[in-house]
């Protein structure tokens, strides 16, 4: 099995870009699809981004489309979330999941342990 673990969370301040990291051990990333979610404080776990193994297709929740990009490195088993133009609705424990697609979590296996993304306003 695959085991994502997320970085690259941090304290940023409205507007600013943040760049999340999802690394696979285990086996190769190269043979899932990826997803990203995240929970905010006191609310469900959501849907954010999706990639494929190739990297070929893709799509994103309305509340992040045209500020967030997700991509991958699969020479360095990696996979990317790109976040622009951030807000403070963005604030939430941002996980990586592999294993498989869609909008919901139950589609996905494998589960990283999550990295929190704070925006300032």
């Amino acid at each position: 099995q695959v085991q994502p673990v997320e970085s690259g969370g941090g304290l940023v301040q409205a507007g600013d870009s943040l760049r999340l990291s999802c690394a696979a051990s285990g086996r190769t990333f190269n043979n899932y699809n990826v997803g990203w979610f995240r929970q905010a404080p006191g609310k469900e776990r959501e849907f954010v981004a999706a990639i494929s193994r190739s990297g070929g297709n893709g799509y994103y929740a309305d509340s992040v489309k045209g500020r967030f990009t997700s991509s991958r490195d699969n020479a360095k088993n990696t996979v990317y979330l790109q976040m622009n133009s951030l807000k403070p609705e963005d604030t939430a424990v941002y996980y990586c999941a592999a294993g498989g697609w869609g909008t919901e979590e139950y589609n996905y296996s494998y589960w990283g342990q999550g990295t929190q993304v704070t925006v300032a306003s």
